[in-house]
């Protein structure tokens, strides 16, 4: 049944067949159906839903409707929920929400679940501990596999993973890991220590979640382990997670690369105000950057004057040599985002990016010269001034563009920023300066 037919069952106050139908769905589908709807219908529907599908069907919502849930629901729904929740679905509803929401999921929180909350809550936004669950399989090197699968069994149905077990000692120092696979096609008599594999690739808490979505890229992992300074395993991270952060890492990306500040709020739920806020910086800085290329067209104004035609070749060339530093700089972002180039690398991209320079810079100088003297019946020197200024312009927006990423990275900047608007700004100041440089040359002025 699609969407426009539930719709239509909830219009109709259909319940029970609304009922039937629903419990069959998958919860990410009911959540989008439910999400959009006023509170009271989104209440009333919610409550009507198979306890256990009820929890998944939550954890799905937006945290806008998750608010409005938790205000509306009695204190034993809400303990319910609390308790029917993975763990790290719990922490990032609770950091989304307001203190009010926060004292209520508290109130109706065990003892030692507010200790593991505190605790997670004080790790760094967009750390790996920020991100990990506590629900996983952990499992002692002197186990059996008989021994190992009758826990598994036991405890395994309220764990966000089973595929791959933690082998860990009495301090819980991790000390390797086994696959559901391995133990279930291992003899009951195997010990664990036989089976396991002990080189074990993690992260630490404090490390930045991009650094963990690179991992999780690089070896195609389900859930990587997450250690402290002691290599204590703390928690994992499952790639439901980390498919979230490559998203909103991606977005940020996008946001600075067209010089804004990043905001994690969906366009059509920020406030007119929020986003001329973030917008504004940007372009006042950017604004006032472009001074340098206003200072420099009065500097060789007596050149303009004197031939005023070069005044209608700028636009041309300060929008080849922009597009040019974009074009680099947005494969070198992209390289240093999916780990294909690296800090070291810098040299290597200089020299690749000279050549591709010198190519793309003398086609279009060619293409140019021809269109100018045929088309345009310009002067010779003219066209030769565009023509060569054009070359020297695609040359160093392509050297440019694809150097200042990587320096920004190494500077611990994100690299996002080194690009659009900001090597636009900077490109144009450089190719007015050779501009004129060349025409002041050539035409004697």
């Amino acid at each position: 049944m699609n969407e426009l037919e539930i719709l239509q069952l909830i219009e109709s106050k259909q319940y029970k067949q609304l009922k039937s139908i629903l419990s069959e769905m998958n919860e990410v589908d009911i959540a989008e159906i439910l999400d959009p709807l006023d509170t009271n219908t989104t209440l009333l529907i919610f409550r009507m839903l198979p306890k256990d599908l009820a929890v998944e069907v939550f954890a799905h919502f937006s945290t806008e409707q998750q608010r409005e849930i938790i205000n509306a629901v009695t204190d034993k729904e809400l303990t319910y929920i609390l308790d029917e929740l993975f763990f790290d679905d719990m922490i990032d509803i609770i950091e989304e929400m307001p203190s009010n929401i926060v004292n209520k999921i508290l109130k109706n929180s065990t003892q030692e679940e507010r200790n593991l909350i505190n605790q997670f809550l004080k790790y760094p936004e967009s750390s790996a501990g920020s991100l990990m669950t506590i629900e996983y399989v952990e499992l002692r090197k002197t186990m059996i596999v008989k021994e190992a699968l009758a826990h598994l069994k036991e405890t395994g149905l309220n764990k966000e993973t089973i595929y791959t077990c933690y082998v860990t000692d009495k301090k819980r120092t991790l000390e390797g890991i086994v696959s559901l696979r391995t133990l279930v096609t291992s003899d009951d008599d195997v010990l664990i220590s036989d089976i396991m594999q002990d080189e074990v690739i993690f992260v630490n808490t404090h490390d930045d979640q991009e650094t963990v979505a690179n991992v999780f890229k690089k070896y195609g992992f389900l859930a990587l382990p997450v250690v402290d300074n002691e290599n204590r395993l703390t928690g994992i991270i499952t790639v439901d997670d980390i498919v979230d952060v490559m998203e909103q890492e991606a977005t940020e990306d996008f946001q600075r690369m067209a010089a804004m500040a990043p905001s994690d709020v969906a366009y059509l739920d920020t406030s007119v105000f929020n986003l001329a806020k973030h917008r504004i910086t940007w372009l006042l800085i950017l604004m006032l950057s472009a001074t340098f290329t206003g200072r420099i067209i009065a500097k060789f104004n007596e050149v303009l004057q004197s031939v005023v035609i070069l005044a209608s070749f700028i636009p041309m060339l300060m929008d080849t040599g922009g597009n040019s530093g974009n074009q680099s700089s947005t494969l070198i972002i992209r390289g240093l985002a999916t780990g294909e180039i690296e800090l070291k690398d810098k040299f290597k991209v200089l020299w690749k990016e000279f050549r591709v320079g010198i190519i793309v810079g003398i086609t279009l100088s060619i293409t140019n010269f021809i269109r100018l003297l045929v088309i345009e019946k310009v002067e010779l020197k003219v066209a030769l001034t565009v023509s060569l200024t054009l070359i020297v312009t695609v040359l160093m927006a392509k050297m440019v563009g694809g150097v200042l990423p990587i320096i920004a990275k190494t500077l611990k900047i994100d690299p996002a920023i080194m690009a659009g608007p900001l090597i636009t700004t900077l490109v144009d100041a450089i190719s007015l300066t050779v501009y004129f440089s060349i025409a002041t040359l050539l035409l004697g002025i």
